[in-house]
């Protein structure tokens, strides 16, 4: 059975941040994964992981302007230094909450006449993280979007993630696969996970289409969990990143039907 991970940035809404963390222990979660840290500070991020006995398994670096529409700078030419200050700034995060893996969003492919300058800066950028990643023994993960939740975004297909994966060589560089975005795309979830296994080291999940508990919609999120074992991969972590359809703790129970 995989290790499930809350992730506190869609998760336990009904209270602020910094007490999701105790909810999601008092769920029964042992680990957690969230979009971003940085409006609080790394110390006091990592007193509520002891306190409550949660591992951090994954957050986002730095994605530049959210607020106004970005989503993240890693193929984003011109903007090379806010990236790797970014990439700085989360691997201090990381150490602090001993947190094994890193995603920088790619971000937005504004003018498609440069898809091929996007794709450079994006590959340069991210063999750059991978080096500095490396020296802390964290992981630098590409996460494809599927383009209906998030147009225009840079890597919206998990080939093209596996292909740069593979043309930058670099053993910290690997896929985050997010269920959703997969079924989104594509619609055979199981399929894609037999062609991009040896790349993949966390999971996402969520039911599609509205982004809500994984047994809410269409998604054979069984089906899909049985392949993963049968590939061994179900050792990795998979990030519940859902939007609850009423309070957090009632909708687990999907994670129960597992064992039927």
């Amino acid at each position: 059975m995989p290790t499930f991970a809350a992730n506190l940035t869609t998760m336990f809404n009904e209270v602020e941040f910094m007490d999701r963390f105790d909810h999601a222990q008092a769920a029964g979660f042992t680990a957690v994964e969230y979009l971003f840290p940085y409006a609080f500070a790394a110390d006091d991020i990592a007193a509520k992981l002891s306190g409550c006995k949660l591992d951090q398994v994954l957050f986002n670096t730095p994605p530049g302007d959210w607020d106004n529409g970005e989503r993240g700078l890693a193929a984003i030419a011109g903007r090379e230094q806010d990236f790797l200050d970014g990439i700085t700034t989360a691997l201090a995060y990381a150490k602090t909450l001993n947190c094994p893996r890193i995603h920088p969003m790619a971000g937005l492919l504004l003018d498609p006449s440069k898809a091929t300058q996007y794709r450079d800066t994006y590959a340069k950028n991210l063999a750059a993280a991978a080096d500095l990643s490396a020296k802390a023994n964290v992981d630098v993960l590409i996460e494809p979007i599927n383009p209906i939740n998030m147009p225009n975004y840079f890597i919206n297909d998990f080939q093209l993630a596996c292909d740069i994966i593979d043309e930058l060589n670099q053993p910290n560089i690997k896929l985050q696969f997010d269920i959703f975005h997969c079924h989104r795309m594509y619609g055979n979830v199981t399929e894609w996970l037999h062609k991009c296994s040896k790349y993949i080291a966390h999971f996402q999940i969520a039911g599609t289409p509205d982004r809500h508990e994984p047994d809410v919609g269409d998604l054979p999120y069984k089906e899909i969990f049985k392949v993963i074992g049968e590939l061994g991969l179900d050792n990795l972590a998979v990030g519940c990143e859902y939007n609850p359809q009423h309070r957090s703790e009632d909708g687990l129970g999907w994670i129960k039907t597992l064992d039927t």
